[in-house]
């Protein structure tokens, strides 16, 4: 097994132990040393490199885990953790868990699902040619019959080559995209705006309701695998999360 360089190492003398493990690795996830869903360093080659107890290597990996940075297999070893593994904690939650948590009823309306050119600005951030075509999908998703978002997504075909089989009424483009892709990072905006008139009318909105609109673009290790238009009522609509240092 090849370890990063880690520069920053030479200053953690004053970490405990299992903190400079935990460093260590932490800072070769971030900087992409192990791409989701490859084999980190087994305990054996940390106990060696570090010089400590494999019970000190055990807690790092152990605290690594409950961060949702790393898988653990019994048997085959450490892994690193799918991007989406990560983020339901840090960001935004698919939309259909996070209606049901709250005990209610996700439905959705499919407005259009097709392959399509898009157009020269989606095509770019998508890393696709002029000519070449991509997935379009636009949803409704409502809570308790309410219409709580309309969704505008672009994804590259080479990423989920399947993705328009797809039920959407059963199963949302987010959930798809989770069990089909290997998703490495993301980038998203968040701004309040007006709803273009398409938007008002699959809504059910004015034209100058105040709407929350959140950008989000996915990419794997490779290329771009979408980008999506999230558009809420400010209304029916508010951003929750926790924080727990």
């Amino acid at each position: 097994m090849v370890f990063p360089d880690d520069p920053a190492l030479a200053d953690a003398g004053a970490l405990a132990p299992y903190a400079r493990v935990k460093a260590h690795l932490k800072q070769g996830l971030a900087a992409g040393h192990w791409a989701p869903g490859t084999q980190m360093p087994s305990e054996s080659e940390l106990v060696g490199r570090f010089g400590v107890s494999r019970m000190t290597v055990n807690r790092a990996i152990k605290e690594l885990q409950s961060e949702g940075l790393v898988e653990r297999v019994q048997g085959l070893g450490t892994f690193a953790a799918r991007l989406h593994r990560v983020s339901a904690t840090l960001t935004v939650r698919d939309l259909h868990e996070e209606i049901v948590a709250r005990g209610h009823r996700h439905a959705t309306e499919v407005v259009l699902s097709r392959r399509q050119r898009p157009p020269v600005a989606i095509a770019a951030q998508l890393g696709l040619g002029a000519r070449e075509p991509a997935f379009h999908s636009l949803l409704v998703h409502l809570e308790d019959g309410i219409r709580l978002q309309c969704e505008d997504r672009w994804v590259n075909p080479a990423e989920s080559p399947h993705y328009l089989d797809a039920d959407f009424t059963r199963v949302t483009p987010t959930q798809v995209l989770f069990e089909t892709t290997a998703l490495w990072r993301a980038q998203y905006t968040i701004e309040s705006s007006r709803p273009t008139a398409q938007e008002a009318l699959l809504l059910r909105v004015g034209a100058d309701e105040p709407c929350l609109v959140v950008h989000r673009r996915t990419h794997s290790i490779h290329r771009p695998i979408t980008v999506a238009r999230l558009v809420h009522p400010g209304s029916r609509y508010q951003l929750q999360g926790e924080f727990q240092p």
